[in-house]
């Protein structure tokens, strides 16, 4: 391997990871979340290692998320890829690099506050303060999340807490997450985890932030507005099931047709819950679980959806702060 000058990489090309990384620390309000975080982490002062700042660890979980890494996997990646030191502030010559212990602490502190959660309502009070997202409507849908379905591991059982589904005629094995987007700008607002063979109309309610005049979903919403939790003022368009529909006749039926057309302009809505779907799972590469039980789980899926928000909108937003002093 050839040497560098003084540890710095000799390379200027701007890569794909570069302007990826680039883009996102413009967008991501890294003042308001280290000072979220902050109240919360180990005071320095301590023997033994000395605590990292928090906006370099907390840079270091946004990496993991957006290019799905592991504990062990993101430590050898501030070893290999300067960029990523560079991104999390760690590019001076004769800095220390945080081990995969420190990276787990850090991950378990979000997980032991619930921090997951404030994060993902801190970015979105930012963007509806800039007017990016609304509060007229939502809209709903799960997707699925594949687990290891093997029994070798040391415990010789699969996770307890996912479960097997059917969809169309294949067996799937997992959790599922379940989002409410504002039905204007697709942004997600509310995440909600759980088994795999729950179905999708149960947790359609919960998915409302309360505000909203009218919710939209798909064929597996119908019947949600007359469940127990159903909000009196909450005007559900749920799409007619696909066996109905191909029964129409819009060629020589008129009100055939106007209920076609109806149910175009209410897919055409729908099509915006996808979106942040296809960021996590395409562009950030979430496709299987990486940890065992849905709570943890739950709390990386509303980090993702949190910078999904944020990558969605990067080219609308002008960050407002500037990242914290370390």
């Amino acid at each position: 391997m050839k040497q560098t000058s003084l540890g710095l990489p000799l390379s200027t090309k701007r890569t794909r990871k570069r302007e990826f990384l680039d883009a996102m620390d413009r967008v991501v309000p890294w003042r308001d979340l280290v000072a979220l975080i902050a109240r919360f982490a180990p005071e320095s002062g301590r023997r033994g290692q000395q605590p990292f700042a928090v906006e370099t660890l907390l840079r270091i979980h946004f990496m993991q998320q957006w290019f799905n890494l592991s504990d062990p996997a993101m430590e050898e990646a501030l070893h290999d890829v300067p960029v990523f030191r560079d991104f999390a502030g760690l590019s001076n010559w004769g800095d220390a690099l945080p081990s995969d212990s420190s990276i787990l602490r850090f991950r378990r502190l979000l997980e032991q506050h619930k921090l997951a959660d404030q994060i993902l309502a801190r970015v979105n009070e930012l963007l509806t303060g800039q007017g990016l997202m609304l509060k007229a409507g939502t809209v709903v849908d799960a997707t699925l999340i594949a687990a290891p379905s093997s029994t070798k591991n040391k415990d010789g059982k699969r996770d307890p807490e996912m479960h097997q589904s059917k969809k169309g005629n294949q067996w799937h094995f997992g959790m599922k997450a379940h989002i409410g987007v504002d039905a204007d700008s697709g942004l997600v607002h509310t995440v909600r985890g759980t088994a795999g063979n729950v179905n999708d109309v149960v947790e359609g309610n919960s998915l409302l932030h309360g505000q909203e005049e009218f919710a939209f979903g798909d064929a597996g919403y119908q019947g949600v507005n007359k469940r127990p939790d159903a909000k009196a003022h909450v005007r559900w368009h749920v799409a007619m099931r696909p066996g109905l529909r191909r029964v129409l006749e819009p060629a020589t039926n008129a009100v055939d047709a106007l209920t076609g057309r109806i149910e175009r302009m209410k897919a055409s809505v729908r099509a915006k819950v996808k979106h942040p779907f296809r960021v996590i799972k395409r562009q950030f590469g979430h496709v299987k679980v990486r940890y065992r039980g849905l709570a943890k789980n739950t709390a990386q899926l509303k980090v993702l959806f949190a910078l999904s928000n944020l990558w969605m909108v990067r080219a609308a937003v002008v960050a407002e702060v500037r990242p914290a002093a370390a």
